[in-house]
């Protein structure tokens, strides 16, 4: 006679199926922990366009501000302002117009409103189209005070004829920003996400500023 096997022990069913829950969930506990920061993104926080956006763009508008046709801009500190622009999913959005303008170092924009005062070498206003990642850069000055604002710097990002975001960027841990009205009146992770460090680099200073579009 062949040999009877044993009987299981009563909780042997209970192991098998505890085992093979927690299988099936290790998958999905991974990927929940990969797919955490896509659903913890937060789109770039809008401000206001300001007084000073170009009336007429200027003729010289790519992404070097430091050199306006034939002539190049020695003032200030130099800075490459980089970043990508993506959906809140994480997606490169491929062919945004990135656009940018700021005063010169003497506090000043090619504007009537601040009676055209900025210097000419200065292009003032730049725009750039995103890669297929999504990738921009652009080669600015280091922004600087004005007029009770703290430095900043004017962005706004357009898809088409759609104007998606108008933003402004500010230098971390300058002593200025505490006194200006717009960056106080932003909480704390808007501060955050629009507020970002000049560091030194190989070729000037060097900023970083992802964009977050909510749609």
């Amino acid at each position: 006679m062949r040999p009877v096997p044993p009987a299981p022990s009563p909780g042997a069913p209970l192991r098998r199926r505890t085992v093979a829950a927690a299988l099936m969930a290790a998958p999905a506990l991974w990927l929940g922990s990969r797919a955490q920061p896509v659903a913890s993104r937060r789109a770039t926080p809008a401000q206001t366009e300001g007084p000073f956006y170009p009336v007429v763009l200027p003729r010289d508008s790519d992404h070097d501000l430091l050199r306006n046709g034939a002539l190049n801009y020695p003032e200030g500190q130099s800075a490459w302002l980089e970043g990508s622009v993506t959906d809140l999913a994480g997606k490169p959005v491929a062919g945004a117009q990135v656009e940018i303008w700021q005063c010169d170092h003497a506090g000043h924009y090619h504007h009537p409103g601040d009676g055209n005062r900025a210097d000419r070498r200065f292009q003032g206003f730049g725009r750039m189209t995103a890669d297929t990642e999504g990738r921009y850069r652009f080669r600015t000055l280091r922004p600087v005070a004005y007029g009770g604002r703290t430095p900043h710097i004017h962005l706004k990002v357009k898809l088409g004829q759609r104007e998606l975001l108008t933003t402004q960027l500010y230098v971390a841990d300058d002593p200025g920003n505490p006194r200006d009205f717009l960056w106080r009146s932003l909480g704390e992770a808007d501060r955050a996400a629009l507020t970002v460090p000049f560091a030194p680099g190989s070729d000037g200073l060097q900023a970083r500023f992802s964009i977050v579009l909510a749609a």
